[in-house]
Formats: C-alpha cells, structure tokens, sequence
C-alpha cells in the first residue's frame, strides 16, 4: 500500500511497467484506518476506484494535504469480502499489508482495513473483475515463489485480455428483461 502515489494531472494514477488499468468506477466511497497525520483514525472519501492488473487504487475527488490517494498491491490485499448488506449499498472489505522498502523494519508499518462502497452501483463489473485478478495474482505468485513476499509488479502478468472478454461477454448475455423475466417467475413459484 501506498499513501498518496504518483497521478497524472487528471486524476488518474500514474501506471507502472506493465500495469494495465482496466475499471475505473466513480462515485464510490472510501474508507481506511491509520493514515498517518489524519484526524481521526479512520479517513473516508468519496472518488473513483481504479483496478488494474497490479493494484486498485482510490483517488478522491476532494484532496488535501495528508489524503489524495491510496494505492493497494492486488498481491498484498487479503481477508477480502464482498458484502450485500439489505438496508445499505453494497461494498468490499478487506486489510492490506503495508509495501516495506528494503531498509525499513515491517514492525514500523501496520496493516489498514480498508472497504470501498458502490454508493452509485456498478459493483456487477468490479467485484467480478476484482476477484478475477485477484485470484490471478495469487496464483502467480505461488507458482513463481513459494515464499510470502514477490514484488507486485512482477505478479501483474495476469491475463487481462481474456478476463475483460469475460466479462463483456457476460453482460451482454444478460439483458435486462431476461433479468427481469427471472425474477417475475421467481416471484410467481
């Protein structure tokens, strides 16, 4: 994880080697606890979620000093969960392991919880995705390393190309009337 990384002047976060950005999903709220020089021990904003092959990264639409952005390595996001809460918005929550630089003690960094809520939707393309590159990275890791810790840009060689055909595909074999349709005889039986 990475507090305020490198953007573009439009927002967008500045991609690694290799990294493909392929979601972006605006209008979503951000929630992650021991930010450094915050007032509270839990920041929340609101912006837009990016997901790539390597990383999700949130950029909020009202920066200040101590809280622009926060980069999360796909490789080092666990406990990850989808929610379906019946009277609020739908969300993902999880921890991220803190990135260490070589020369630094992993005892001066701790682990952040972090949830993203789909306060707008759009969850039915993320969370797929998400957990897609998700279980890619992870299986590239075990199959490259058996140890616990690999560089997350050398984990992003995952098969984006087919994932996004996917997923296209998936949502445009559902329509909304066949949805619709579903339900109606859902309700009836």
């Amino acid at each position: 994880m990475a507090l305020n990384p490198n953007l573009f002047p439009n927002g967008m976060p500045v991609p690694f080697t290799n990294e493909l950005f392929v979601l972006a999903r605006d209008g979503v709220e951000f929630e992650i606890d021991k930010i450094p020089g915050a007032n509270s021990d839990r920041v929340k904003a609101k912006g837009t979620i990016y997901l790539s092959n390597v990383r999700m990264v949130f950029v909020s639409n009202k920066p200040d000093p101590v809280f622009t952005a926060f980069d999360m390595p796909l490789l080092y996001v666990r406990d990850e969960k989808f929610n379906q809460p019946i009277f609020f918005c739908n969300n993902i929550s999880g921890l991220v392991e803190p990135v260490v630089p070589e020369d630094q003690h992993r005892a001066l960094y701790s682990t952040h919880s972090f949830k993203i809520l789909f306060k707008e939707g759009g969850c039915g393309t993320f969370v797929p995705l998400f957990f897609n590159l998700l279980s890619s990275v992870r299986q590239y890791n075990q199959h490259m390393n058996a140890g616990p810790r690999v560089d997350p840009l050398q984990a992003a060689q995952t098969p984006v190309d087919e994932m996004m055909r996917h997923a296209y595909v998936m949502l445009n074999f559902v329509s909304w009337e066949s949805w619709n349709l579903s339900f109606d005889y859902a309700l009836a039986v």
